[in-house]
Order: C-alpha cells, then structure tokens, then sequence
C-alpha cells in the first residue's frame, strides 16, 4: 500500500499539539513526533493503521516517555504521566495556529523560523528541509536545534504576532522549487491550513495571492531556465483551475472590508489573471491598487511594481517620473528604467541600462535575461541606424 505523504505530513501538527498540552515542553515533544512520522513513513506501506492520528500520537508520545525518563526530571513527569491517556484526542484548530505563531517566534531569524516550521508543521524532515535549502543536512540540523532552544520555555498561551507567521510562508512560497519538496506547492498547502485557523481575511489574501501566482508558474520560463516576461507568456500554460480559486477565495476575503497587503496583492494578481492578453489588461485599475497597497506598505519594491503599471496606464514619461520615487542601486529598478525609456524611444539609454541591470543581478537567470534585452535593444538600435523598417 503506498502511503499518502501529504495526509500524513497534515498530522504532524495536530499530534504535536496533543503532546504539549499534556505537558511535554515543545523541543522534546517535536522530536518525538519526528521520530513517530520517520517511523509511519517506514512501517505504514506494509500494515497501515485503523485511526492514523492515534496511532501517531501514541508513537509520539511513548518516544517522548523515552527521552524524558533519562533528564533529571524523570520522576515528576512519570509520576504525571504514569496512566498514560488515550491518544485518540486531537488538538483544536486553535492549537495549530499557536504553533504557527510559535515557530514563526519574533526571536528567530527569517531562516530558522522558516526551518523550524517546515519542520513542526509541516511534517517534512530535516534531510527533506536541508534538500530544499541546498545545505548540508548536518547544518539544517544545527539550525533547526538552535531554534528550539531560543524557544525553550514558550507556551501556547503567549500573544502571537500573525503577520509573522503569512510573512514566513510568503518567504517559503517564494523560493519556489529545490530538490525533492516544491516549497511553492508546500506554502499553498501550510497557507490552506492556516487559513483554515484564523479568521483574519489577510490568511486568506495570502492564500489567494500563492494561488494566483502558481496558475502562472508553468509560463514563466522557457526549457532552457530562462525567464519568460508576462507580457510574452502563453495565457493558455495558465492553470485556470487554479486563478479561478484564487479569485474566489479573494472575494471572501475582500468581502469582510478589512483590506490589508497580501489582498491588495492578490486582487492586482487577478487582474493579471483575468486580462485575455497582456495588451487588454486593466492598468488604470492595476495603479488603484498599487496605491491602495501602498497606503499599507510604502515599500521600494511596490513604489518600482507601481511605476512600471503606470507606465503602462499613463505612458513612459509618466512611469519614469513615478520611477524617480525609487532608490536606485538594485538590478529590479535598473531594469524597470530601462524597460521605461525603451518604451520611451530612447534605445541607446535603454540598452546601456540593460546592461547594467545584468552587471547588477544576483542570480544567473536574471543576468541572462537582462543580457538579452540588451542584445535585443542594440539590434533594434542597429536597424534603426541603418535606416530598416522595425
């Protein structure tokens, strides 16, 4: 029998919640667990069990038993935990958002808590983690115990900040796919759980907005690696399936009028989305939500995005003189200038931005497609010298 992984992995919090609040402190629990999910992926193909989830907590929390009988509070614990309870008890809802919170703690850095939640909720393991990551399963390890020891000591009941929790999946979901575990794929689901915990309509912005953007993933590059602009992807590569629930699931959230930046941009994504080609797509109303995005987060990046679609709504000069708002020094912005002034008519200018843009980036896809639009504005310039029609 082949054993569904996601279904299993999806227990993984539950049963690490039912042990902590029986009492076991959270490190020493999420190894347990850990030990009980390697053991299922081993033992569950040959004889799987009647009621997964007991069976999970049960393992769980005999490895538990195990590794606290040899700490020195071996006694108080077994006294607590002599009558061992049944395990068919599974934590609330509430629970698993708590662990959210809990591994996206303000006290970790961006990367272990990134780690430590891809580990605790959502069931991959370290060798899985490390993979994705492209380190060493040794330093993923190391990461992962450092911060359960920043969070020794931390109970469910402390304040969590949500918005710590949406930015660490939004973090997952954009580095995509490595090794054997799409990270993309992995955010969308951890996000589905989330947004299943919370009644805050922006877990459901941030789920739209994942949605959204995995419709359009088969588009954006070619075979070779090399990236694909929107406004040259195959619309038809779109997964409608897909745009069509991310759309839905905006409305709900837009809907309960408490707008916030991940439904602001999700609700520019399905513009994207819903425009039959790049040339029909509503820029004006694209620049409405730029700036409605920008009343929550006046960032760099949205001011750069909001440029470039005015440039789109208003013209070149326009985007250029919304441009001059971003700080330069960032291969994006230098790329957005280029893309401007070569709207613009100033070719020269825009090739030796390009060139610039590719000296700049921090990635081999992004210089290679920055070198090709230089290679591609020169020949325009060439033929326009040279007097041909193009």
């Amino acid at each position: 029998m082949e054993i569904d992984e996601l279904e299993l992995r999806s227990l993984v919090p539950r049963a690490l919640a039912v042990l902590v609040r029986r009492g076991a402190d959270f490190a020493t629990a999420e190894d347990a667990v850990q030990d009980a999910l390697l053991r299922a992926l081993h033992t569950w193909a040959g004889d799987p069990p009647r009621d997964p989830m007991a069976w999970l907590v049960t393992v769980a929390w005999r490895a538990f038993l195990d590794r606290t009988r040899s700490e020195t509070a071996r006694r108080i614990r077994e006294q607590r935990v002599d009558a061992e309870p049944a395990p068919g008890a599974t934590s609330s809802d509430d629970d698993t958002l708590q662990l959210y919170v809990l591994c996206a703690h303000p006290s970790l850095s961006a990367a272990s808590a990134i780690a430590l939640t891809l580990r605790a909720v959502g069931g991959l393991t370290t060798r899985q983690i490390a993979e994705a990551y492209l380190v060493p399963e040794a330093t993923m390890a190391q990461r992962i115990s450092r911060a359960k020891r920043t969070l020794a000591g931390e109970r469910f009941e402390r304040p969590g900040d949500l918005t710590t929790v949406m930015r660490v999946l939004y973090l997952v979901f954009n580095e995509g796919y490595s090794g054997d575990v799409d990270l993309a794929a992995e955010a969308i689901r951890l996000a589905r759980q989330l947004a299943a915990t919370t009644t805050d309509p922006e877990a459901e912005g941030l789920l739209a907005l994942m949605l959204l953007h995995h419709a359009r993933r088969a588009s954006r590059t070619r075979a070779d690696g090399s990236i694909v602009t929107l406004a040259e992807q195959d619309r038809e590569r779109w997964d409608s399936t897909l745009a069509a629930e991310g759309i839905d699931i905006l409305h709900r959230a837009l809907a309960r009028d408490r707008l916030g930046e991940y439904q602001a941009q999700a609700a520019i994504a399905a513009l994207h989305v819903d425009a039959p080609t790049f040339a029909e797509t509503d820029w004006v109303q694209i620049v409405e939500w730029y700036d409605e995005l920008s009343a929550i987060t006046d960032t760099p990046i949205v001011r750069l995005n909001r440029a470039l679609a005015v440039g789109e709504a208003d013209g070149a000069p326009a985007g250029l003189a919304a441009l001059a708002r971003v700080p330069a020094g960032t291969a994006r912005r230098t790329a957005a200038a280029a893309h401007l002034h070569e709207r613009n008519g100033e070719l020269e200018l825009a090739a030796r931005l390009y060139v610039d843009a590719a000296r700049e980036a921090t990635n081999v896809p992004e210089r290679t497609h920055q070198t090709r639009q230089a290679a591609r504005v020169n020949q325009l310039l060439a033929r326009r010298l040279d007097g041909a029609p193009g």
